[in-house]
């Protein structure tokens, strides 16, 4: 966790804002992060979160430094809604399988934040818990320590590239979304085989496919090659 200029204790206000609420650190995210999904990367100022607050703007500061700081603690918030959701069961594969979908979904569930935090490390309570939690499932599974970290760094990279490019996608508005879609039917799909053989023979795949996300795939093909690493360590 990064220092804060008040210690916590000390942070809570004495008395309701003007909208009634007592402000918290949980608050101040959970309203920041609203207000991004809602009006982008310009909403996360503290004249604008003190606004909907209903709290004067320097008071902000008794919570977070900057407004950097608090982009690291809604970056750690998103992982955070995801950790609460898992639980290992003790298949290392399905385990890992089910936490990177869990991943991928909650960062769709908050698109432009995801974007905005996707490549941060934030240091702090939440990140630290998913660290320790994937690399206990992979060291339980037998992976030796350097191959646990191997795998982790490209799983959760994977994860985070992932959710990263797909929630830019879901960012955009509608009518871009459905304009881009169609291109794989309006003009890959009637490519002639003289000229673009390949394409033409795989039309109908490409239209099917291609206006989804690829993360489920890339995921299972990630940890294929997992699962032969470590049949061939056992070996």
């Amino acid at each position: 966790m990064n220092d804060r200029v008040v210690p916590a204790v000390e942070r809570r206000r004495r008395r309701p804002t003007k909208q009634g609420v007592v402000l918290s650190e949980e608050l101040i995210v959970a309203t920041a992060l609203r207000l991004i999904e809602e009006h982008g990367a310009d909403a996360l100022s503290v004249r604008r979160l003190g606004r909907a607050l209903g709290a004067d703007p320097s008071s902000l500061y008794r919570y977070f430094r900057h407004t950097d700081d608090l982009m690291l603690a809604i970056a750690d918030e998103l992982i955070g809604r995801t950790m609460c959701t898992w639980r290992p069961r003790g298949d290392w594969r399905a385990d890992l399988r089910d936490l990177g979908l869990r991943m991928h979904a909650g960062a769709l569930a908050h698109p432009r934040a995801a974007v905005l935090s996707a490549y941060r490390v934030t240091g702090r309570a939440h990140e630290i818990e998913a660290v320790e939690a994937i690399l206990g499932v992979l060291r339980g599974a037998g992976f030796p320590d350097a191959e646990a970290v191997r795998i982790y760094h490209a799983f959760v990279d994977q994860a985070l590239a992932f959710s990263a490019l797909d929630s830019a996608g879901a960012a955009l508005p509608k009518p871009a979304r459905d304009a881009e879609t169609s291109v794989w039917r309006t003009t890959y799909a009637r490519l002639p085989a003289e000229t673009h053989p390949h394409i033409a023979a795989t039309a109908r795949h490409l239209v099917a496919d291609m206006g989804r996300s690829s993360y489920p795939a890339a995921l299972d093909l990630l940890l294929d090659a997992a699962a032969a690493r470590l049949a061939a360590l056992a070996a």
